[in-house]
């Protein structure tokens, strides 16, 4: 059998030569000043920035940067050798997709996912950091069977393990018709193993945009990846010679590999594994790369995993359809005393699915009723929040929307596995009782489908939704002792601390002051710390001296000074999961705000992407600001530079989820009618110069601001 060494240097120059032969082919027909970039980055070639520091940006600056990966391709048979090949193969791998997408900038058109985009990096952030995906693998080759490839994914995805496949693997699981993408977390990189580039890419970028960690910190992204990304590779047999060399590249980033392949690959405790069985392949990799799972045990006929929360129920695909936007559907938390709940008391009112035809559409309601000695009627609202995230990680039910506009698909697989409206009750009883038990002792849940008492209880529903945001709107940072300081991101963010309070949430959108408050009541030394504000430096501008010294000491040490209410003075920091991002616009001194679903360019010439990449990690930014959607219209934002009045523009869809509270806010501050018709967005103008003109023909009122720089 061929040393392991030498398989690894045979097969880093097979890709070497490869990406030599396809650079020249592409710069003989392209030229050198043809322009490569990957799309929606703000990172450019990530693994060449990532190793060298360098930014290519056009095919000789590629090939200029190509020596380097001829370099560092050696054949001394020692560990650091090997691993600095590994490494020159993974470049190489880059150097060959680069050139297909200087070709065409989508040249894997519907058919393989190729790149993954930033906002696809920013949008793990929150599910990493609460382990809701505990890790990566990456599967290449072909299974011995489609039907072992496929419960080798479905393995994994159950346990709420990202998947990225490449290979023959793909078109297994496609003759089995399981359902891939990224939104269920499982994606078709590629056909060829050069394009484990794009995984590697998407690993050194979480690295850049999470850990701070800068271009050319070779050390710093072995360090991060080792100790902060958790994953593992699984390759099947045989192994050609070409995947060893980019095995050795992923055992270096501390990712062990493990194959069936028995003949012709070496053994290397922790690192290189061989399993036989592919059966056996789940489990050695969770072991080998210190992979824990949440446990979900809940009584339903189908999988339950995180994984399954971005699957789409298509109409064709439904069995029953629950809309709430044409029927009396309401989901529902009370707080009772503990005599009037018996625990685990699971009731259908009303029909079951089975006893409706198929594609039915009727209302549904979800009553969950709580007791517990340390229960608060301020939680309530937290626990409904979160029936749409516990509902969407049954295997083909999809729920929408929340309160009374609630949407809830149940498709006809999941159906055809048993799954009936019991099992709704079963998964909110288990959820409710695992994620709340610090509070909540007794629980018991009804599922109604009978229209008339669908009808009856949905307006109950509606009073208590009134009531409870007189109560919440009427909460302000004033109102209120204390906030909460959140460590959730520093897993992969160290030096980030979110600071949340009533009208300033955490900057992924995902935790609010209840939220927070409901977190540090289940765990008081968890992430989520009481933060006094008793010592106050400037209350106008957000500053005191006890949100400063948790912050100092959470931040170890990285962070002095956060003022909550500004974007110039000492802004709080970002940890690079936020849902927006708003940067200072010149021209007009005012503030430009986009969303990270919006894919096109904004006045400042820079994408979200572009704009993302000026903050994160953990760093303090004057002029840019990550934050959360609902933030925008709250009367703290930007208060110090004169608030929401700054806004000059935004993409269209954020405007129209924003625009009512916005509208209202503004009112309030400025006495302005219609302020959102005042801001400009994407089918206005992307011009900075044509944005000053629309400001002045709307009289804007940041125009009679004082300028910001």
């Amino acid at each position: 059998m061929k040393k392991l060494f030498d398989r690894v240097f045979d097969g880093a120059d097979e890709m070497v030569a490869l990406a030599e032969k396809t650079l020249a082919d592409t710069l003989a027909e392209l030229g050198a000043d043809a322009p490569v970039e990957m799309p929606n980055t703000a990172y450019f070639l990530a693994i060449h920035s990532a190793y060298l520091g360098k930014n290519v940006t056009t095919l000789g600056q590629l090939d200029e940067c190509f020596k380097t990966v001829k370099e560092w391709n050696g054949r001394t048979p020692n560990t650091s050798t090997v691993f600095k090949t590994g490494f020159a193969t993974f470049m190489a791998a880059e150097v060959i997709e680069a050139c297909k997408y200087a070709k065409d900038p989508n040249p894997y058109k519907d058919e393989y996912h190729g790149h993954l985009s930033d906002a696809e990096v920013r949008e793990l952030g929150v599910p990493l950091v609460t382990d809701d995906i505990p890790g990566f693998v990456v599967i290449y080759g072909s299974a011995p069977t489609d039907q072992e490839a496929v419960d080798l994914i479905k393995g994994y995805q159950t346990r709420g393990i990202f998947v990225f496949l490449i290979g023959d693997v793909i078109e297994q699981a496609r003759r089995l018709n399981m359902n891939m993408g990224f939104p269920v977390r499982v994606v078709a990189v590629g056909p060829d193993i050069w394009c484990v580039a794009h995984v590697i890419s998407f690993v050194y970028r979480a690295a850049m945009i999470f850990g701070a960690v800068k271009p050319g910190d070779r050390w710093e992204f072995d360090d991060y990846t080792f100790y902060r990304i958790h994953a593992c590779v699984n390759v099947f047999a045989p192994v050609e010679d070409i995947v060893v060399a980019c095995g050795a590249g992923a055992i270096a980033m501390g990712f062990p590999v493990i194959t069936n392949d028995e003949n012709d690959m070496w053994r290397v405790p922790k690192t290189i594994l061989i399993q036989q069985d592919t059966a056996d392949f789940i489990e050695t990799s969770l072991e080998a790369r210190d992979i824990k799972i949440k446990v979900t045990n809940i009584d339903i006929p189908v999988a339950f995993s995180s994984a399954f929360e971005g699957e789409i129920v298509r109409r064709k695909e439904t069995q029953v359809d629950c809309d709430g936007a044409r029927f009396d559907c309401f989901e529902l938390v009370r707080m009772k005393d503990a005599h009037e709940i018996e625990d685990h008391k699971i009731e259908l009112i009303g029909k079951d699915f089975d006893e409706f035809e198929a594609g039915a559409e009727f209302a549904i309601g979800f009553l969950a009723e709580v007791s517990g000695k340390n229960m608060q009627p301020d939680f309530e609202p937290v626990f409904e929040r979160n029936f749409h995230n516990f509902l969407n990680c049954i295997e083909g039910v999809m729920h929408t929307g929340q309160r009374d506009i609630l949407r809830l698909r149940v498709s006809k697989a999941a159906y055809d596995a048993g799954f009936r409206a019991k099992h709704v009750g079963e998964v909110l009883y288990a959820k409710i009782k695992s994620e709340y038990e610090a509070v909540v002792d007794k629980c018991q849940v009804t599922i109604i489908t009978d229209p008339d008492l669908c009808h009856e209880l949905s307006e109950v529903a509606k009073a208590t939704y009134n009531e409870r945001d007189e109560r919440l709107g009427s909460m302000t940072d004033e109102s209120v002792d204390v906030f909460y300081s959140c460590i959730l991101c520093q897993s992969f963010s160290p030096a980030h601390v979110c600071v949340v309070t009533p009208e300033r949430l955490g900057l992924c959108g995902a935790v609010s002051w209840l939220d927070a408050k409901a977190t540090n009541q289940l765990d008081q030394n968890g992430p989520c710390q009481v933060v006094t504000k008793k010592r106050v430096v400037d209350e106008n501008v957000g500053i005191w001296e006890d949100v400063n010294e948790i912050v100092f000491k959470s931040s170890h040490g990285n962070l002095e000074q956060v003022t909550l209410y500004s974007i110039m003075q000492d802004p709080m920091t970002s940890c690079g999961c936020f849902e927006c991002i708003c940067g200072i616009e010149p021209f007009s001194s005012g503030v430009v705000i986009v969303n990270r679903e919006h894919m096109g360019m904004t006045p400042l010439g820079m994408s979200f992407p572009e704009m993302a990449s000026m903050t994160g990690g953990g760093v303090q930014t004057p002029g840019f600001m990550g934050h959360g959607k609902q933030f925008i219209s709250s009367r703290k934002f930007m208060r110090a530079e004169g608030g929401p009045g700054r806004i000059v523009w935004m993409p269209k869809a954020l405007k129209d989820l924003v625009g009512g509270k916005l509208d209202r806010t503004a009112k309030d501050l400025y006495d302005i009618d219609g302020f959102t018709s005042m801001i400009a967005d994407e089918t206005i103008t992307e011009d900075p110069e044509e944005l000053m003109e629309f400001l002045a023909e709307k009289g804007h009122p940041v125009l009679t601001f004082e300028p910001l720089i």
